[in-house]
C-alpha cells in the first residue's frame, strides 16, 4: 500500500508539473502586443470554462451517482458545490478590493487590473487540488493502467492551464522566467492533493465530488465577472471570441479524449 501511495503521488506531481510546458510555451514567444494579450486572455477563458465543465463537474455529479446519489441529489449537491465555490471567490474579491482601497496590498497587486488576474491564477491553483487528489486516488486501486491514464489525461489538460497563467501574467508585463516559473507553480500543488488523498483515502474519496465542483464553481466565477467582461472592454484591440471559443473546444477535445 505504501508503495501504491508513493506512486500516486509522484504521478501528480508530474501532472502537475505539465502545466510548466505551457508557461514555456508562451514564455518562448516573448511579452504579447495589447492585441495578441486579449486573444491569450479569451483563449485562457475559454479553457477554464471548458476545464470546469468537464475535467470537474461532470466528474463530481459521476462520482456522486456511483457512490449511490439518486440524479436529483446528484444534481443538487454538486449546483451546491458550484455556488459556493463561486460565493468563496466573489468574497475573496471584496476581500481584495477593501485590503487594497485601505493601502494594505503590495504595490505590485494594486491595480484593478492584477488583482483580476491575481483572482483568476488562484482559481486555476485551487482547482489543480482536486485534480491531483484524483490522480492520488486513481492509483489506490486494483488498476494501476487506470491511475497512469489518469495522470497523462489530467496533464495534458495542465498544458493549455499553464499557458493560461503564463499568457494572463505576461499581459502585465512579466518576463518569460517568471511567467514560466508562475505556471509550473500553479500546478505543483496538485501533489499536495494527490498526497493528502492517499493520506486519508475514505475519506477524500468522499469529500473529491464537493472539492470538484467548489472548485468549478470558484473558476467560473472568476470567468464570467472578472476575465470576459476584461476582454469586452478590450474590444479596440479585437475581439476575443475566437479565442475563447478555440480554448473551449481544446480542452473539450482533451477531455473526452483522455476521460
Amino acid at each position: 500500500m505504501a508503495e501504491v501511495a508513493i506512486l500516486g503521488v509522484a504521478a501528480s506531481l508530474l501532472a502537475g508539473a505539465m502545466t510548466g510546458l505551457g508557461g514555456l510555451v508562451v514564455a518562448g514567444s516573448g511579452v504579447p502586443d495589447p492585441r495578441r494579450q486579449n486573444l491569450l486572455i479569451g483563449f485562457a477563458a475559454g479553457v477554464m470554462i471548458a476545464a470546469a465543465m468537464f475535467s470537474l463537474i461532470l466528474p463530481a455529479w459521476a462520482q456522486l451517482r456511483g457512490a449511490g446519489a439518486s440524479l436529483a441529489h446528484a444534481g443538487i449537491g454538486v449546483v451546491a458545490a458550484v455556488w459556493v465555490g463561486a460565493l468563496a471567490m466573489g468574497r475573496l474579491g471584496l476581500w481584495a478590493e477593501r485590503l487594497a482601497a485601505r493601502g494594505l496590498l503590495p504595490a505590485h497587486i494594486d491595480s484593478i487590473d492584477e488583482r483580476r488576474i491575481a483572482l483568476f491564477v488562484v482559481a486555476i491553483t485551487l482547482h489543480n487540488l482536486p485534480e491531483g487528489a484524483a490522480v492520488g486516488l486513481s492509483f489506490m486501486g486494483d488498476d494501476p493502467a487506470l491511475g497512469w491514464a489518469t495522470m497523462l489525461g489530467i496533464g495534458l489538460q495542465n498544458i493549455p492551464e499553464g499557458m493560461a497563467v503564463a499568457a494572463l501574467l505576461a499581459s502585465l508585463g512579466w518576463s518569460r522566467a517568471r511567467c514560466a516559473g508562475a505556471a509550473l507553480a500553479a500546478g505543483l500543488v496538485e501533489p499536495l492533493g494527490g498526497a493528502l488523498a492517499v493520506a486519508l483515502a475514505s475519506v477524500s474519496a468522499a469529500i473529491l465530488p464537493w472539492a470538484l465542483g467548489f472548485a468549478a464553481g470558484a473558476m467560473l466565477f472568476v470567468v464570467a465577472a472578472e476575465i470576459i467582461p476584461h476582454t469586452r472592454r478590450q474590444i479596440a484591440h479585437g475581439s476575443a471570441t475566437p479565442a475563447v471559443m478555440a480554448g473551449l473546444a481544446l480542452m473539450m477535445v482533451l477531455d473526452i479524449t483522455f476521460a
